[in-house]
């Protein structure tokens, strides 16, 4: 009987870990299922530029996995019982359970409200294709490309700024200012933070530091010291969160849901699921978590793959790096920041600004797409069986 993988998510980890694994394993003894809500694959570090007009590829997942022998389901995870190895789903057909023998949970995270009255109702957010459909389309009425509108982009993390600039840089003709809880820019060195500051200048991005917002309605945003900002657009990004899907089904989570991992990505309550990306509350090489980013989905489904393969195989489980060292910034298309950060996490005293950075964090984009869009690239000629799995020569002097 076949060893059982299934993957849940197939966003930059989920669909990286499945292809790899594809790749890696003999499907002689292994069946690889994904599980995805959405047919295409998203690239969800530039959904602010989707919103913001650009036209962003989106392959099929169908397409992406041709060949590789992946069993892809479209189907939305509603529970999962790691106690009997079931994954629940449903989608427009209706629902149904999978079972598996080793879970990959790569769900990813979501942009979170905060609680914040009128947010969830009223706001968009770039964190999903839907929604940053949705704004574009908000962006383009009306008047024809949104002349003459008012923006308002509550949060300044690095999602905050990249969506606040691209805005601005691609519709002149809007008002856009970003809301900082605290200094703008506070994570990057003081240089960094002067060329953030001049570059929301030149586009003309109006910035309010120190600043809370108590409310979100359909056309304004309430402020904690009473000011009330015209928004014809209200863009959210203070925050993310995961799904409880981890939590309800009864693995170990921190208390914001992510799954708690040892240095192979394996669950510490259930060794048979893995947790990446996102989803994952890992340590890094520095000892700090590794926070919520596209580097971190890469590490931690570097280090997955490794280890399922290792213990299907009983090979040695390697350890890759678990690092976080720098931030990239995108401020438009022909702008960015690149910052180093030290072991703790803080930014060191030197970053590049300008257009190189700017070229850099496009061609990532563009690495990262196509190293998801191939995952037979590379594909070995001979795969590794599992252990105490017959080989070749018996298998051919049985038949």
């Amino acid at each position: 009987m076949k060893h059982r993988i299934v993957v849940l998510g197939a966003g930059y980890a989920g669909a990286y870990v499945a292809g790899n694994l594809a790749r890696r394993l003999s499907p002689k003894d292994t069946e690889i299922t994904v599980v995805n809500a959405v047919p295409d694959f998203v690239q969800r570090m530039r959904l602010h530029q989707l919103a913001a007009g650009r036209d962003i590829e989106a392959p099929k997942l169908a397409d992406v996995f041709a060949g590789t022998g992946i069993r892809l389901r479209l189907a939305r995870v509603t529970a999962v019982d790691p106690k009997r190895q079931i994954v629940a789903v449903a989608n427009a057909d209706g629902g149904g359970e999978l079972g598996y023998d080793t879970l990959v949970y790569a769900l990813g995270s979501h942009g979170a409200d905060r609680g914040v009255p009128g947010a969830a109702e009223h706001a968009f957010d770039v964190s999903a294709r839907p929604s940053a459909l949705r704004l574009r389309e908000r962006l383009d009425s009306p008047g024809g490309r949104g002349e003459g509108g008012s923006v308002v982009v509550v949060g300044d993390g690095l999602t905050g700024i990249e969506a606040a600039t691209e805005i601005a840089e691609t519709r002149p003709g809007l008002s856009v200012a970003l809301i900082a809880r605290g200094e703008l820019g506070a994570r990057l060195s003081a240089g960094a933070r002067s060329h953030l500051r001049r570059a929301c200048d030149r586009l003309g991005v109006t910035v309010l530091e120190h600043t809370s917002v108590e409310a979100v309605e359909a056309t304004r945003v309430l402020c904690a010291d009473g000011a009330a900002l015209a928004s014809d657009a209200t863009v959210w990004t203070a925050g993310f969160a995961v799904s409880p899907i981890a939590a309800a089904g009864g693995l170990e989570v921190t208390g914001n849901g992510q799954i708690v991992v040892d240095r192979t990505m394996r669950s510490v309550s259930h060794p048979n699921v893995y947790a990446i990306g996102d989803s994952a509350y890992a340590i890094g090489d520095n000892g700090r978590p590794l926070p919520m980013s596209c580097a971190s989905a890469g590490y931690t489904g570097r280090q997955a793959i490794e280890a399922i393969v290792g213990r299907l195989t009983g090979r040695k489980i390697a350890n890759t790096k678990l690092v976080y060292t720098y931030n990239h910034v995108s401020l438009g298309r022909r702008d960015g920041i690149l910052q180093t950060v030290d072991d703790e996490g803080q930014a060191k005293p030197k970053y590049k600004g300008g257009r190189t950075p700017a070229r850099v964090k496009a061609g990532i984009l563009k690495m990262a797409l196509w190293a998801t869009s191939h995952p037979t690239y590379g594909m070995p000629k001979r795969k590794h069986r599992l252990a105490g799995a017959p080989d070749a020569s018996r298998e051919m002097a049985l038949a």
